[in-house]
């Protein structure tokens, strides 16, 4: 297996987004494992500020050489800011998936069901292990 970064202060959801709690904000982004997984990044689709999501919505959108993929909130909110940075440099993804955040949310009550219901730095790191192709 590849070794990939982990950031260990975030949880990580099943379809390879991280979050990581910040001045009561939720900070998503992607892993590393997901980045490497789509290669090139080129394209980076954002939410608009303002949204309301819902664990478990695609919000966001990824593209890279190989694939486009849908990105996931991991926890339910309001879409606060968005990295608009990845707009102009998307290839950040690549580059250092954990500060090229994709968008935060203001999370709404059920945070700590919802985090409790993501993967540890551990668990995903097992879980990238069993699902490597």
């Amino acid at each position: 297996m590849a070794s990939f970064k982990l950031d260990k202060k975030a949880r990580y959801a099943e379809t390879h987004e991280w979050v990581r709690i910040e001045n009561d904000l939720a900070v998503v982004g992607i892993s590393d494992a997901a980045q490497d997984m789509l290669s090139d990044v080129v394209f980076v689709e954002l939410p608009e500020v303002g949204e309301e999501v819902s664990a478990g919505d695609a919000i966001a959108t990824v593209e890279s050489v190989k694939a486009a993929e849908e990105v996931v909130a991991p926890v339910s909110g309001t879409v606060v800011e968005v990295n608009a940075e990845l707009e102009e440099t998307p290839e950040m993804v690549n580059e250092s998936p954990y500060k090229a955040w994709f968008f935060k949310i203001q999370p709404s009550d059920r945070l700590q069901k919802e985090l409790s219901a993501l993967m540890s730095p551990d668990d995903y790191d097992t879980f990238v292990d069993e699902n490597e192709h």
